[in-house]
């Protein structure tokens, strides 16, 4: 009898244990579920994935230059202009623009949920010999128009992508400085023109 009951004991012990197994193992994620998505506090929706706009390199750095950069992005543009950019944000958080340890002023007119659209500008100091080198590489390796106008030295190529899209690149160097251009889809009117006025007078 005493047998007997010591088997039934260790058959419910044994039970016990595996339900409670599988108790804790129903109530363990499933450890390859992808997390949720951040959300907004405010609305509970999912937040918009923020891409930075990419910025074409060009030799930024210490240089001799008579030349002050910049406060701010919007004092170099024209009363013009700056309506035109009207209601576009600019240096959105997470787009890539603000101040770069170089002292570079990075401009970005873009709305971050529009990722085809965009008007970025770097304005800052760029060594003579290492700016016209690679300007000299625009022209003669990537097809861009060279001249000297405004006592400095210019180099642009535009043209579509594949959406027929508007696309193009504006590069201007002058004493030491150099105005950066890129765009997608929002080229306004006399925009470096403006910037070179605004800088040099």
């Amino acid at each position: 009898m005493a047998r007997r009951q010591a088997t039934i004991g260790r058959t419910l012990a044994t039970t016990a244990a595996v339900l409670l197994a599988l108790t804790v193992t129903a109530c363990a994620p499933e450890p390859d579920a992808a997390p949720p998505a951040p959300t907004d506090a405010a609305s509970g929706t999912p937040a918009p994935t923020v891409t930075p706009v990419a910025i074409a390199d060009f030799p930024f750095g210490p240089s001799s230059s008579t030349t002050p950069l910049p406060s701010d992005c919007e004092s170099i543009l024209t009363p013009d202009i700056r309506a035109s950019l009207d209601g576009i944000p600019l240096n959105a958080p997470g787009m890539g623009g603000g101040i770069r340890p170089d002292s570079s002023r990075v401009c970005v007119w873009a709305d971050p949920g529009a990722s085809r659209t965009s008007l970025v500008t770097v304005v800052g100091y760029s060594p003579e010999r290492d700016a016209r080198d690679a300007l000299y590489l625009l022209g003669v390796d990537d097809g861009y128009l060279c001249y000297e106008p405004d006592e400095g030295l210019r180099c642009e190529k535009s043209g579509t992508d594949d959406l027929g899209l508007s696309e193009g690149r504006t590069v201007f160097w002058r004493d030491g400085v150099a105005i950066d251009t890129q765009y997608r889809n929002l080229a306004p009117q006399g925009y470096t023109d403006g910037i070179v006025k605004a800088i040099w007078g």
